[in-house]
């Protein structure tokens, strides 16, 4: 089982995009569930479509998730299972490059799980995570939470923590992290030319390309690399 993506990451503005969001029963996409699942359609800029769906993961939602989300077991006791939902998800996004904040490492592998327990082909969509986005273009922030970004930007997190309602936050702070990038000064990857981030590591502070892990690059603060 995949916990990997067939798509290339990149750190890029598009006016053109897809914002998706998962709620799940934990944090683990080998062993938890998806509960919600929602996605915004952008073209030039502007909202063209969204889509929104709560799934019945089959098992209880544990007490911790539903303090989270809001999300119980009678609120998804009606829902549809996710391989009744994933056919028109994966149809919603495709030809689409995926906007979304940790997606490279968490939600777009419980999408795959989800496609392989379904017998379904991985999507191979292009991704712009907006967590390593946001540490390339804002490296002087404390954290990097959603929630953070929204409250730099001044953008209300009402109704955080639901998938849809991420999705329009999220939506929001891609398009000023789209502004930043112009004004941004960026180092290059000397290996394969994408945008170095910075990084902390047991040894401290470290610059890792943004491609990781297709890319290994890495350079230190003192200039040695690696």
């Amino acid at each position: 089982m995949t916990g990997g993506t067939k798509g290339r990451h990149t750190i890029k503005y598009y006016t053109d995009y897809v914002v998706f969001d998962l709620e799940t029963t934990g944090i683990s996409w080998q062993t938890d569930r998806i509960v919600e699942l929602a996605a915004v359609k952008v073209s030039g800029g502007q909202v063209a479509e969204e889509f929104s769906t709560l799934v019945n993961p089959r098992v209880s939602i544990p007490y911790g998730a539903t303090q989270i989300n809001g999300i119980s077991d009678a609120d998804v006791a009606d829902a549809p299972f996710i391989e009744e939902v994933l056919p028109a998800f994966l149809d919603f996004i495709k030809g689409q490059v995926l906007v979304g904040h940790n997606i490279a490492s968490f939600d777009i592998r419980f999408i795959n799980r989800a496609c392989e327990e379904s017998m379904l082909a991985l999507p191979d969509n292009e991704l712009v995570d907006t967590l390593p986005f946001a540490k390339a273009v804002l490296p002087g922030l404390a954290h990097y939470r959603l929630t953070d970004l929204t409250g730099h930007f001044g953008i209300s997190s009402e109704g955080a923590h639901r998938a849809l309602n991420d999705c329009r936050m999220n939506r929001l702070v891609y398009e000023y992290l789209g502004k930043a990038l112009e004004n941004a000064d960026l180092r290059s990857c000397p290996r394969c030319g994408s945008i170095l981030v910075k990084r902390s590591g047991r040894f401290g502070s470290f610059w890792g390309c943004s491609q990781y892990p297709n890319c290994r690059y890495t350079e230190h603060d003192s200039g040695k690399t690696s």
